[in-house]
């Protein structure tokens, strides 16, 4: 007998016969003797809903009441799921994040969890109940309804998971686990039976769009397995782990992730002198725009050429602070480039095989692709190209490192 948090998306509870689905799922997990916690997204487009509606009364609604108004996406679904599951002799209560008491700082619309009580969880399922939590929410230490951002049901069933002790996490969702790179970029791709904490993260951040970033850190810091499956097929899935020596001997690398939403900045001609690395990117910072990967190079006549990435939803605000500071500290010129993507290999079986990145490189140049940046880490490598090739690059690199499933007889 475990107690297992299980957490469902908006894509798995988007109708009420999904609803009923989860139900039957649920039950079946509950009479195999386990204790089960649920935790459960809004029904899917539901908080762009109303979100939709807050803007049709104020362009930038006032945060608190934001809140107050998405969190009630979680409520119908949490009542909607218990009542499924006392219809079918399942006994379960639904308990919002304030009925819980998930205790969050104050900041609204992406509030960190500082605190959960679980005596109450703890009194339900001793009583034999399957407790539905809401996702996404929690209270501030004003009573003030909070949500903690996009993603943050992830977040909310990890942490669940971390305060009860819980022997897995499983977030359910519209895939069946982790795989090696995009499948519909590679249909040769494989399911991953196990990762790493440290290489989800990379893959989270990199592009994968499996699981949230926030909840993999979280799960990482306490140690909480993860398991990636699908809400309506069965299967193994992907169990997320802090454990490396299996992964040691996997493949090199474990994953290919890629990511379209880049833009490229460059000044060029810039004074080479102390701090104007800062007077370029301090700018930037205090306009809220993330800096991902940055290039420097030193010309012979003491000016340098400085370039970096950014989301493509914030590069006309970056070129417009850039173009202010190339007037300001005289820089020659400011360039940039929308049509580029970022490919990245993953894998902590890097820290012990030389020569990974000279067999990406090798394996770009047969395909002809010029690499415009590099960036490394301990377990990943990444490369700025340009757009139009990423589906190539990525089917090249994958076969590279072996990660191609076998074909099948009579393939």
């Amino acid at each position: 007998m475990a107690l297992i948090v299980q957490k469902f998306g908006g894509t798995s509870v988007g109708t009420v016969e999904r609803i009923e689905q989860v139900a039957e799922k649920v039950k079946k997990f509950r009479e195999g003797g386990d204790d089960i916690v649920v935790v459960v997204s809004a029904m899917s487009g539901e908080t762009n809903r109303l979100i939709d509606l807050a803007k049709q009364i104020s362009e930038q609604p006032v945060p608190r009441e934001l809140d107050v108004m998405v969190s009630t996406g979680e409520q119908v679904t949490i009542a909607l799921l218990a009542m499924a599951l006392i219809k079918r002799g399942v006994p379960a209560v639904s308990y919002t994040g304030n009925q819980v008491r998930i205790l969050t700082d104050s900041a609204h619309n992406k509030a960190r969890i500082l605190q959960i009580d679980d005596q109450k969880i703890r009194a339900d399922l001793k009583a034999g109940r399957v407790v539905v939590v809401a996702g996404f929410q929690g209270v501030d230490e004003h009573g003030n309804i909070t949500t903690l951002g996009r993603g943050g049901s992830d977040t909310t069933g990890v942490a669940l998971a971390a305060a009860l002790k819980a022997e897995e996490c499983q977030i359910y969702t519209d895939v069946d686990g982790v795989y090696t790179t995009d499948p519909r970029v590679v249909p040769q791709a494989q399911r991953l039976d196990k990762i790493t904490f440290e290489e989800m993260l990379e893959m989270a951040s990199l592009g994968s769009k499996v699981l949230q970033i926030r909840s993999v850190e979280f799960a990482g810091k306490y140690n909480v397995p993860l398991r990636v499956l699908h809400s309506f097929q069965e299967g193994p899935g992907t169990l997320i782990t802090l454990d490396e020596e299996e992964s040691m001997e996997q493949p090199i690398i474990s994953g290919i992730a890629f990511n379209r939403d880049e833009a490229k900045l460059t000044i060029r001609g810039v004074p080479d002198i102390p701090g104007v690395a800062f007077k370029i990117l301090g700018p930037i910072s205090a306009a809220n725009i993330e800096v991902d990967m940055i290039v420097q190079n030193v010309a012979h006549d003491n000016t340098t050429d400085f370039t970096f990435t950014v989301h493509r939803n914030d590069y006309q605000n970056a070129l417009r602070v850039l173009e202010q500071t190339a007037r300001e500290i005289g820089a020659r010129e400011v360039i940039g480039d929308t049509k580029i993507a970022k490919v990245s290999i993953v894998g902590v079986g890097m820290r012990s095989h030389a020569g990974v990145a000279s067999r990406m490189f090798e394996a770009l140049a047969k395909e002809t692709i010029n690499i415009q940046m590099i960036s490394t880490s301990e377990i990943k490598v990444s490369v700025v190209i340009e757009e139009k090739y990423l589906e190539l690059a990525v089917r090249a690199l994958h076969t590279a490192f072996e990660l191609d499933a076998p074909t099948r007889q009579g393939e």
